[in-house]
């Protein structure tokens, strides 16, 4: 492939838009679809913003063809599913458009399974498939700081280096199709984990009397420390959510985890409790707001 390539990016949400314009100042030329029209003008505008000349395609299928690397970043199994194999039989959905040769790339969290299906149909059309799951959030993604987990060949890994590294601080190859989905539910496991018993922490610290902040000052360069207490401790205190990855798409991202885990026949009490946590955020109404809203589960704290 060559420097500068042809590339289709389907899906240009609080994700994709940032990464697809990554892709446009790394001097590749970049086409861009989203379902909704609304997202997709927003994308127009902020590139066009930027000094960034982008196209915006009619539909999924006109936007891919002829790229040499289409990007997916849709919402779940569903939609991946309906736009990457078609919605009806015989549909072959954007992979029929594309041409041979050329490399897919989901960035979507979806089922193992379904990464594994596109990777056997991308590869009887002559294609490329890998499934590369992305951590970091929003703030991963407007910086150019994403990690990303990849699952299929040695061949679509070398094809995708280069593009990937548009907007990825760490880019790791765990094994065949499906190996990046499977690292990707292992992350939200760890995100769930550490969130509950910062969670927990907080409320303690509050229901106690204590300073928050400086118990943050005393406590976040030990062993507690985590991303999640560096970054959400602070909002936490202040029940402040409105920011980050919302909680809907963490109750999904968690039943894929769930869901793994029997297929295993491997029991996670501690993520299928923390997701009915998620639940009860969700029915008082924090569905859209950030995972760190875990903490409404136990309840309004005080801002000391």
């Amino acid at each position: 492939m060559t420097d500068s390539l042809s590339i289709a990016f389907l899906g240009l949400g609080t994700m994709g838009a940032p990464m697809a314009c990554h892709l446009s100042r790394a001097g590749h030329r970049v086409t861009g679809w989203n379902r909704s029209e609304a997202r997709g003008q927003a994308f127009l505008h902020r590139a066009s913003a930027a000094g960034l000349a982008v196209k915006l395609a009619a539909s999924a299928a006109d936007a891919v063809v002829g790229a040499d690397v289409v990007l997916t970043c849709l919402g779940k199994d569903d939609d991946l599913a309906e736009v990457v194999l078609g919605a009806d039989p015989g549909d072959g959905g954007v992979l029929a458009a594309m041409k041979p040769g050329a490399l897919f790339v989901d960035h979507t969290t979806v089922s193992p399974a379904l990464a594994r299906r596109i990777a056997a149909e991308a590869d009887a059309r002559g294609l490329l498939a890998l499934d590369a799951p992305v951590s970091g959030g929003q703030a991963g993604a407007e910086n150019g700081a994403l990690s990303i987990m990849c699952g299929g060949s040695e061949a679509a890994m070398q094809a995708a280096q280069g593009v990937l590294r548009a907007y990825a601080k760490a880019i790791v190859h765990i094994g065949p199709a499906g190996a990046g989905q499977g690292a990707k539910a292992v992350n939200q496991v760890c995100i769930a984990g550490v969130l509950a018993g910062l969670s927990e922490a907080l409320r303690l610290a509050q229901a106690s009397g204590l300073d928050t902040a400086k118990v943050f000052d005393a406590i976040s360069g030990g062993a507690a420390q985590s991303w999640q207490m560096d970054n959400r401790w602070a909002s936490m205190a202040a029940d402040s959510f409105d920011f980050g990855f919302a909680v809907d798409w963490m109750r999904k991202d968690l039943a894929i985890a769930l869901a793994e885990g029997r297929e295993c026949g491997l029991s996670l009490p501690v993520t299928a409790l923390v997701d009915q946590f998620y639940a009860t955020v969700q029915q008082m109404g924090g569905g859209r707001q950030d995972t760190s809203a875990l903490v409404r589960h136990l309840g309004k704290g005080n801002a000391a």
